[in-house]
């Protein structure tokens, strides 16, 4: 007897191009991934050698690093299943007591599900004594409207508050507003265009930045419901229009929170590449590192887009991005970006 239910209704053009998406993310991912995956690995033998990496006076690190450096998202989760039948023990806890600093929270933010791993993220700045509105906008503004519900309700399941709700009390004024809009956005995902709205509005745009009216309720509600690609169509005509981009007219004031809110928004939806090249740059550069910047990229972007980060990293810098981690990281933590990064043993 069958028990698969078929929708009343449906759309074989529709569903053919949603499957045709879907491959053509995946065969994207697959590409512009940088970590190297171990095929023929065991989920069993992975746990068992995890168990024993964390028995004795020592924490053999070089083996946690050869195995979770090597595992993707859904091998990684089947390690934390396996870990727990065969222990009756939590991998992630276990491995938080084990390590420490730099390379435990690397580890840590890299074992977790992806949904799940944001919502720690966007929990961590919102907690912080400054709020670092840049990563809850980078979840807000990268993500696909699907990828941002489940982070959304990853949120809730851990922390038992919406993510919205806690955006709300740990900002004021129009940034609350602009934060709230974006992360509670279900944006259209299709590629279509209205070239004739695209004019239109960057006009309301350019007309609210040139009166310095950053809160103008046009300029949210254009930023956090238009898709992706309408926004970027806007900014493109926008530049045509002015001879110059957006985010050039909104770096006036340094001081202002909103300002730099706005271009931090546009800036990840109109080329995510860019933006987190240029994270990573400024992570890197000057005195001392910000490893939490440089960890939040490479973990989040390792299995998705990150060999398209080194190339433009690259091009900016003439130097590679292996090369620049492994010269201002050391130890274990080094060790394990590189593994992400690709670069072999």
């Amino acid at each position: 007897m069958a028990t698969l239910v078929a929708p009343d209704q449906f759309s074989p053009v529709e569903d053919a191009e949603a499957l045709r998406k879907a491959c053509k993310e995946i065969s994207f991912a697959l590409t512009m991934a940088t970590i190297i995956v171990a095929k023929d690995a065991s989920v069993h033998e992975d746990a068992q050698a995890l168990r024993k990496a964390c028995q004795g006076w020592g924490t053999d690190e070089k083996a946690i690093i050869k195995i979770l450096g090597h595992r993707n998202a859904t091998q990684r989760k089947q390690i934390r299943q396996a870990y727990e039948e065969l222990y009756e023990e939590d991998l992630v806890k276990r491995l938080e007591s084990e390590l420490s600093g730099d390379f435990e929270r690397a580890v840590y933010r890299w074992i977790l599900d992806p949904a799940d791993r944001d919502a720690v993220l966007a929990n961590v700045a919102v907690k912080k004594a400054e709020l670092n509105y840049h990563v809850i906008i980078e979840i807000s503004c990268i993500l696909s409207p699907e990828e941002l519900l489940v982070v959304r309700r990853a949120y809730q399941s851990r922390f038992k508050r919406s993510l919205e709700e806690d955006v709300a009390a740990h900002t004021t004024g129009d940034l609350r507003q602009l934060l709230v809009a974006l992360v509670s956005a279900y944006r259209y995902d299709g590629h279509e265009v209205n070239e004739r709205l695209a004019k239109s509005e960057a006009e309301i745009l350019h007309d609210a930045i040139k009166d310095k009216a950053f809160n103008h309720e046009e300029v949210t509600r254009i930023l956090t419901t238009r898709s992706k690609t309408q926004l970027r169509a806007i900014f493109n005509r926008y530049k045509d229009e002015h001879d110059t981009s957006i985010t050039k007219n909104l770096s006036g004031d340094p001081r202002s929170d909103l300002q730099k809110a706005l271009r931090t928004a546009i800036r990840c939806i109109n080329d995510p590449k860019k933006y987190f090249e240029k994270l990573v740059r400024n992570a890197i550069k000057g005195v001392g590192t910000d490893d939490e910047a440089l960890t939040r990229v490479i973990v989040t972007r390792a299995e998705r887009d990150l060999t398209g980060i080194k190339e433009l990293y690259y091009l900016r810098n003439s130097v590679s991005l292996d090369h620049a981690v492994a010269k201002e990281t050391s130890g274990d933590y080094k060790a394990f970006l590189l593994a992400l990064l690709g670069k072999e043993d």
